[in-house]
């Protein structure tokens, strides 16, 4: 279950032309550090949260292996600001098990916000979405997630293959502990082509065009005992946040 494909990295000043190109792009590590203005180090030092993430109480599908929490944010011109705490919705059309539900979650903890590499990850990355489509400002939502193996079989996207509803999307790998799976595939919305790879290194960045590319993880089992699979996801939104319109 292993995807043997890496991903085929580009350079941070490169993500935008590859992303008109292709609707998506992956950044290496280092590629993420200089997007948010810190080093490694700083990114790392936010990791221990996801240790103190709450249980997913919210699945339908009857598993416990998704705990998650969840904060939304202004971003423009490279200001973060953050919004009174919301539920999260989608529509149907965009998450069929979940869709139409206000799903209130854990907001992430207060120490996480103010880490500087929070910030500096949601200007960076807000700025991106200002090169490819000059709105302003952005709604932000951001979703801690750690995948477990509790049930034997941990599911990254249970809605499957889907959009989220937003204009653009980046998934974070924070990190990946005693599994084998969680290989990525994106395939193009209006089209027969796609790419499958694993994002194996923590702060690996796949940076997607919502509208233009459909996006997946496949079940994650433990390599031996339990394992987990933890990731950082921010969706960025024009216009308003989804339920607002």
């Amino acid at each position: 279950m292993t995807s043997p494909f890496p991903p085929l990295y580009v350079a941070a000043d490169a993500l935008v032309p590859a992303v008109l190109e292709r609707g998506y792009a992956v950044v290496p590590p280092a590629g993420v550090a200089a997007l948010a203005g810190c080093d490694l180090a700083a990114l790392d030092a936010m990791r221990p949260a996801w240790d103190r993430l709450p249980p997913d109480v919210w699945l339908l599908d009857g598993g416990r292996y998704r705990r998650r929490r969840h904060a939304c944010f202004l971003v423009e011109d490279g200001e973060v600001a953050q919004v009174p705490h919301r539920a999260h919705w989608q529509p149907r059309e965009y998450n069929a098990l979940h869709g139409g539900m206000r799903r209130w979650f854990e907001p992430v903890e207060p120490e996480t916000l103010a880490a500087p590499a929070w910030a500096g990850l949601l200007a960076g990355l807000g700025r991106l979405c200002s090169a490819l489509r000059p709105a302003r400002p952005w709604h932000v939502e951001a979703h801690q997630f750690r995948i477990d193996t509790s049930d034997g079989i941990g599911r990254p996207t249970p809605e499957g293959a889907h959009r989220d509803g937003v204009d653009y999307v980046a998934v974070l790998v924070v990190g990946r502990h005693g599994i084998k799976g969680g290989e990525t595939r994106v395939f193009e919305a209006e089209g027969p082509n796609g790419q499958r790879f694993t994002l194996a290194e923590p702060w690996s960045l796949l940076f997607l065009d919502d509208a233009r590319v459909i996006h997946e993880s496949t079940p994650i089992q433990p390599l031996d005992g339990t394992g987990h699979r933890d990731t950082l996801v921010l969706t960025f939104r024009a216009g308003g946040f989804q339920g607002e319109d």
